[in-house]
C-alpha cells in the first residue's frame, strides 16, 4: 500500500501534505517501487497513444489534439492526485461531450478545459466535492449507456469507409443505413478484423491464469509475453493496421482510409485564445461563453465524476482512502496547465486506470513515464500515424466503449426499486437527442424523486386505546402538512375519536415550519378534546420544541409509557410527562 503512515510533523507540514500528496509517498519512495512504476507507465502509453488519436476522433478535433492531452494530465496528477492507480488523459465520455460543446472547432475545446479546469479548481478550494452526490447511480449508468451506444455507431461510418455523415445521432443511424451500399470493403474487412483481434485479446486476457513463481521459466516468459499482448492490444492492432496500410501504399494502390499527416513536434505552451476569428468578424470571449453554455457546469461535474468513481473504485480494492476536494484541485491544474499545450478537457480513464492497476504500479509516479512515452511520440513519430487506418481507430473506440453499457442495470433496479427505472430511462432516451438534455433532465428527475420521498415520508399508524403514530425519517417542512393530514384523518375517523403518540425515535432533526405546523396540529386536536403527546425525541429535536415554547407540549421518554397513560387521558396522567432523557425539563401546558 503506497499510502504512509500519519507522521508527527507540525501543522504547516501537515497542511502542505494534504495539497501535495506527492509530500506523502516520495520520502518514502524504494527502488523495488521505480521496476514496477516503469513497466505500469510504458504500458499504459501504449495504450493511451492508440486511444489517444481515437478520442480525438471522437471529439471531431484532428487527432493530434488526442496527444496534446494525453500527457500534461499524467505528470499533474503524479504530483496532486490521491489514488495512484488513475491515470487523467482524454476519454470517450469526455471526447463525446467536448464534440457538442465546442463545435468540433479546436479553439473552443482549449478554452472550454481552461473553464473546466478554473471551475474545478475553485469547486475543490471551496470543498464543493459534495455535490456529485446529487448525480444518482442511476442517471450515470443511463448516460453512460446511451453514450456508449451513440459513440459506437459514430464509429461506424469509419468501419465502413463513408464519408459525409452527420454527427447527430438518429440522422447518423438514417444516413448510414440509407448509404451502405457505399460501403468501403477494405476499411469494411480491416475495421472487423480488428473488432474481433481487440474482442480476441481481451476475452485471453480475462482468462489467463496468473503465473506461479515455482513454474519453469519457459512457462513465465510464455505468460508475459500473452499478458503484453493482450494488455497492449490496442497498440497491437493499430501497429498491424499500420503495417498492413503502409503495404498497400508501397504496391501503389490504397483500399483503406488512412488518418493522414499528422503536425510533428510538441504543441506550444502558450495560453488559450479568449477570441476567434469567424467570416464576419471575431468572436470575443462573452460569446464564446455563452456558445458553451450549459457545457460550462456539465463537463467539469462529468469529468470530476469520472475521475472520482474510479478513484473510488480502485481505492476499495487496494485500501486507501481519496478526497473528492484533492482530486478537484487535481483535476482543476491538470486542465488549465493542459489547456496551456492545446488540451481539450481530460479526466481519469477507467480503462487505463485497469492497465495501470494491473501492471503493478506502486506511486503515480507511473504517470510520469506515460507522459514521457506521449512526448516523444509526439517529437519522433507522428509522421508514422499517416497510415494508421481510421477503421482501425474506430475498432479501438468500439472496443473500448461497448463495456460501458450495462444491461444488466435495468433488470437490477426492477428487482431493486422499480421507482428509479423512471431518471435511468430519462437519461438514456435524452441523451440520444442531446447529451445535455438526457443528464439535466435525468438530474432534475432524480431530485424530484429525492424531493417526494422528503414530503412524504412513510409513517406508520397502529391502532390501540390511543394512536401511535410512527414517521419513518425526520421531518423537514415540505412533510408537515402530510403528517397533519394522516394524524387528522386516523384520529377523527376513529369511533370514538383518540388522542394521538407521536413515535419520534426515527427523527433526528426538524425546521421552524415544521415546529409551528406541530403547534398548529396540538391546537387543532385540542378543539376536539383530544391531546397529542410525543415519545422517543432525541435530544437535539427535544431542545427545538423546548426552545419554541410549543403550548400543550408533553413528552414521554418512551411509547410503552406513553400508552400506560393513555387509558387516563394523556393530560392527566399522574406519570411526569415532561420528563427527557437529557435531563432538561419542558413549560408547562
Amino acid at each position: 500500500m503506497w499510502e504512509p503512515r500519519q507522521s508527527c510533523c507540525p501543522r504547516p507540514c501537515q497542511a502542505l501534505r494534504a495539497r501535495l500528496p506527492v509530500l506523502r509517498w516520495l520520502p518514502r519512495y524504494s527502488p523495488a517501487w521505480l521496476q514496477l512504476d516503469l513497466v505500469a507507465g510504458l504500458t499504459v502509453g501504449l495504450t493511451v497513444v492508440p486511444q489517444a488519436l481515437a478520442y480525438a476522433e471522437v471529439a471531431g478535433l484532428p487527432v493530434q489534439y488526442g496527444l496534446y492531452s494525453s500527457f500534461m494530465g499524467c505528470f499533474v496528477y503524479c504530483l496532486l492526485g490521491t489514488a495512484k492507480d488513475v491515470t487523467l488523459g482524454p476519454t470517450a465520455i469526455l471526447s463525446l461531450l467536448v464534440s457538442s460543446y465546442a463545435f468540433h472547432q479546436p479553439v473552443y475545446a482549449i478554452l472550454l478545459a481552461f473553464l473546466s479546469g478554473c471551475i474545478q479548481l475553485a469547486m475543490g478550494l471551496l470543498h464543493l466535492g459534495f455535490l456529485l452526490d446529487f448525480i444518482s447511480s442511476p442517471v450515470i449508468k443511463g448516460f453512460t449507456s446511451a453514450a456508449s451506444i451513440t459513440i459506437s455507431f459514430n464509429q461506424v461510418k469509419n468501419i465502413l469507409g463513408l464519408q459525409g455523415i452527420p454527427r447527430q445521432f438518429f440522422l447518423q443511424v438514417y444516413e448510414t443505413l440509407r448509404r451502405i451500399g457505399e460501403t468501403r470493403a477494405g476499411d469494411a474487412i480491416l475495421g472487423l478484423a480488428c473488432l474481433a483481434a481487440l474482442a480476441g485479446l481481451r476475452a485471453m486476457k480475462s482468462r489467463l491464469p496468473r503465473a506461479a513463481g515455482a513454474e519453469p521459466l519457459a512457462a513465465r516468459i510464455s505468460y508475459l509475453i500473452v499478458w503484453t499482448s493482450a494488455t497492449a492490444r490496442n497498440a497491437l492492432v493499430v501497429l498491424f493496421a499500420g503495417l498492413v496500410a503502409y503495404s498497400f501504399q508501397a504496391m501503389g494502390s490504397q483500399p483503406l482510409t488512412l488518418t493522414g499527416s499528422i503536425p510533428q513536434g510538441l504543441p506550444a505552451f502558450q495560453l488559450p485564445r479568449f477570441s476567434v476569428d469567424a467570416p464576419n468578424g471575431t468572436i470575443p470571449f462573452r460569446s464564446m461563453v455563452e456558445d458553451m453554455g450549459v457545457g460550462l457546469a456539465v463537463v467539469p461535474l462529468m469529468g470530476l465524476l469520472e475521475t472520482v468513481a474510479i478513484a473510488k473504485a480502485f481505492a476499495s480494492q487496494n485500501d486507501y482512502r481519496i478526497d473528492p476536494n484533492q482530486e478537484l484541485l487535481a483535476m482543476g491544474f491538470g486542465n488549465i496547465l493542459g489547456s496551456f499545450v492545446s488540451s481539450y478537457p481530460i479526466t481519469g480513464s477507467f480503462g487505463r486506470t485497469a492497465v495501470n492497476a494491473q501492471s503493478g504500479v506502486c506511486t503515480p509516479a507511473g504517470g510520469l513515464v506515460t507522459g514521457a512515452l506521449v512526448l516523444l511520440s509526439l517529437a519522433y513519430l507522428t509522421s508514422l500515424f499517416y497510415f494508421i487506418p481510421k477503421a482501425a481507430l474506430a475498432a479501438v473506440i468500439i472496443s473500448a466503449v461497448v463495456p460501458m453499457f450495462d444491461a444488466g442495470i435495468f433488470r437490477t433496479l426492477w428487482r431493486v426499486k422499480r421507482l428509479d427505472l423512471v431518471p435511468l430511462c430519462v437519461t438514456f432516451l435524452l441523451c440520444f437527442w442531446e447529451v445535455q438534455y438526457g443528464i439535466v433532465a435525468g438530474v432534475l428527475v432524480s431530485g424530484i424523486l429525492l424531493l417526494y420521498s422528503i414530503a412524504r415520508p412513510p409513517i406508520k399508524v397502529s391502532e390501540g386505546d390511543v394512536l401511535l403514530v410512527q414517521p419513518g425519517s425526520s421531518l423537514h417542512f415540505p412533510a408537515i402538512e402530510w403528517l397533519r393530514d394522516t394524524v387528522c384523518s386516523h384520529a377523527l375517523a376513529a369511533s370514538p375519536p383518540r388522542s394521538i403518540i407521536l413515535d419520534c425515535r426515527h427523527i433526528s432533526s426538524i425546521d421552524y415550519t415544521v415546529v409551528v405546523g406541530l403547534a398548529e396540529l396540538l391546537q387543532e386536536l385540542r378543539k376536539h378534546g383530544l391531546s397529542l403527546a410525543f415519545c422517543s425525541l432525541q435530544d437535539p429535536v427535544l431542545q427545538v420544541l423546548l426552545s419554541a415554547d410549543v403550548e400543550g407540549f408533553q413528552h414521554f421518554p418512551s411509547w410503552e409509557e406513553a400508552e400506560r397513560c393513555g387509558g387516563a387521558g394523556l393530560g392527566g396522567c399522574r406519570a411526569d410527562p415532561f420528563a427527557s432523557t437529557s435531563g432538561s425539563s419542558l413549560l408547562p401546558t
